[in-house]
């Protein structure tokens, strides 16, 4: 049976984790009180920036790509403890890292995570604006938290499938007399 201690809740790279947390969910709350309270999305409808990028207002109530979507009250409530179980799991995965691209990968993803359960429970469904297309495909729409999510997620995958990839080689060893 493992024992509850304190390095069970924090690590050596914590801290750097739940910085980089904390400013990807306060760039994320910026950028979308820009967009709904100054810019006035809502009001504006799609605003074509290029021809493959408009900045439109979609409120998602669903997870990635409007999976699971919350019809109800009941609804958001289990998308919001579930979002929160998972942070609170990579929270405890943060006090076990040793590698500071990890450490703020799981970061990213927790300010992300977050930045978008804010919003499921401000508003019931989480605030998206980016809209990439090409030859009439169009991807889904997307928001600042959905960015840090999804990097965080790659560097994890990038460690994982090249491991050592963010260590730093060791010095050579030298016979000191």
């Amino acid at each position: 049976m493992t024992r509850l201690s304190r390095e069970t809740f924090w690590g050596p790279l914590s801290f750097l984790g739940f910085a980089v947390a904390l400013a990807g969910f306060a760039s994320d709350r910026l950028h979308k009180w820009w967009m709904l309270h100054i810019y006035d999305i809502p009001a504006r409808g799609r605003v074509e920036v290029t021809s493959f990028f408009d900045l439109v207002m979609a409120w998602n109530k669903g997870v990635s790509y409007g999976l699971f979507e919350a019809q109800t009250g009941t609804g958001v409530v289990i998308l919001v403890c579930f979002a929160m179980a998972v942070s609170i799991g990579l929270a405890l995965w943060l006090a076990r890292v040793d590698l500071r691209a990890i450490a703020i990968a799981i970061g990213l993803i927790l300010g992300g995570a977050i930045g978008n359960v804010y919003d499921r429970i401000a508003y019931g469904a989480v605030a998206d604006f980016f809209s990439f297309h090409a030859f009439g495909f169009y991807w889904y729409i997307f928001n600042i938290a959905d960015v840090w999510i999804a990097l965080g997620v790659a560097l994890i995958i990038l460690e994982s499938v090249w491991p050592g990839l963010f260590r730093k080689p060791e010095a050579p060893k030298t016979n000191a007399r």
